[in-house]
């Protein structure tokens, strides 16, 4: 399975001044896979190390920072010789030793010539009071699921990813039929890896829903065994609102929709422990398009969504015919899905900070609104081929950007105020808008 992200390993490999890498994302998005399949490809040796449960790494970091004592346990521990300069040596759920994660700021400092890669879901490292954290001693990547190109790539369509980066659309957009065949398996199956390869290897859409449930519990497991106890209900409650949020036309985050007369003091935590772990995207409203778009942001005004395009379908019991064949009375969510789906395909091209706009009476609102370069892009969700863009066109007559983009199942076409992007080309925004700005 071919992650994107492993062209950005290599390149930390590469660098002269290269620190020791941690890698965040959630739980079972495919961390400890990427560093092993790095290592296998590109050194001669790998030292693998998880700290879940291992008392003896938890008492090698407890004493001292003595790295020559710590390579020599590490080399017993995984039966490895580490040579510095062709040994990749691997810390897996680094959080659960926390002086492991703190010994990353003496290997930057002292010993250099180690490369170190660790690991961590979110779901931990924020949550240790009192570590030394290795601030400006590390590097970070973020891992999210598989966005839509590693989803074709992994169905064997490398053939469909090269099309689409060629940007060539009156070729692209004869293969349409394809490109939406599998975005609706796409929809349904999301970009956790596990769920992924079990679909590849057996086709069957009922174990893709058995997988995701099962993450799903895994998940709020964990709610149980990381976070303050009192704090677990709370975030069980919100986590499980989230289909509900979305299920609105207007999907603004609403307290009163978690239980009657809900409060946002009483939340905050849970939110925040959630947006840290990685299993929410926080979307705030901004009050104008304005550079930067961060300071105009609205704190009390945003859209919370989920991981992963295919866990919220799961969450939400969306059966596949009526995500594959139509269902009047899917119509409705197919909106919220659309909306998860550009979501994540924004984040995951690691170039986009997605906001959203709305006027202050609510008479229109833009779904995703970012910056590019030295424009604010305004960027309208469609689910089908509606391409009424009433919001769209108002907020263009306000501020005249100059671009806007609508993306929607249907072709790619320039008109004279705005750009129709189809939704299985959103990975290559950022691309397109690079291009328009030679």
């Amino acid at each position: 399975m071919f992650r994107t992200s492993m062209y950005n390993l290599v390149k930390w490999k590469n660098d002269e001044n290269r620190k020791p890498l941690l890698i965040r994302g959630a739980r079972q998005v495919g961390k400890t896979w990427l560093m092993k399949e790095f290592g296998k490809i590109h050194y001669e040796k790998c030292a693998y190390i998880n700290f879940e449960n291992n008392e003896r790494m938890e008492g090698l970091f407890s004493s001292d920072f003595d790295l020559e004592r710590i390579i020599t346990a590490l080399q017993i521990e995984t039966g490895v010789t580490i040579d510095a300069g062709n040994t990749l040596i691997i810390f897996d759920e680094v959080q659960e030793v926390p002086q492991a994660l703190t010994s990353l700021k003496y290997f930057c400092e002292n010993a250099p010539e180690y490369h170190i890669v660790a690991a961590g879901s979110l779901l931990g490292v924020a949550l240790h009071p009192g570590t030394s954290f290795p601030v400006g001693k590390v590097e970070f990547m973020n891992l999210y699921p598989l966005d839509f190109l590693e989803f074709l790539s992994a169905r064997g369509r490398d053939d469909l990813v090269k099309l689409l980066k060629s940007k060539d659309f009156d070729l692209i957009t004869g293969f349409k039929g394809k490109y939406i065949d599998l975005l609706k398996q796409y929809y349904y199956i999301g970009g956790m890896p596990e769920v992924v390869a079990s679909f590849i290897e057996e086709n069957d859409y009922g174990k893709v829903r058995e997988i995701q449930r099962r993450i799903l519990l895994a998940y709020e497991q964990d709610f149980s065994k990381h976070a303050p106890n009192e704090v677990v209900p709370r975030i069980r409650m919100l986590w499980l609102s989230i289909p509900a949020q979305l299920a609105k036309e207007n999907r603004k985050f609403i307290y009163g929709l978690i239980r009657q007369g809900a409060r946002a003091r009483e939340y905050e935590l849970a939110m925040t422990w959630l947006t840290d772990c990685g299993l929410l995207y926080k979307v705030s409203r901004i009050s104008k398009p304005g550079m930067p778009l961060i300071a105009y942001q609205d704190f009390n005004a945003f859209k919370l969504f989920l991981l992963d395009v295919g866990l919220l379908g799961a969450v939400s019991d969306l059966d596949i015919k009526s995500l594959l064949e139509g269902d009047k009375i899917f119509e409705e969510f197919k909106g919220a899905l659309t909306e998860q789906y550009v979501l994540q395909q924004l984040i995951a091209t690691k170039k986009i900070i997605p906001y959203y706009w709305a006027a202050i009476k609510g008479s229109a609102e833009i779904d995703f609104i970012f910056q590019s370069g030295s424009d604010i892009i305004p960027l309208e969700v469609k689910a089908a081929e509606n391409l009424q863009a009433k919001s769209l066109k108002s907020y263009c007559q306000k501020y005249e950007p100059r671009y806007a983009i609508r993306t929607s199942m249907s072709n790619y076409r320039q008109e004279k105020w705005l750009t129709n992007v189809p939704l299985y080309a959103v990975n290559i925004l950022p691309e397109m808008l690079q291009e328009k700005n030679r």
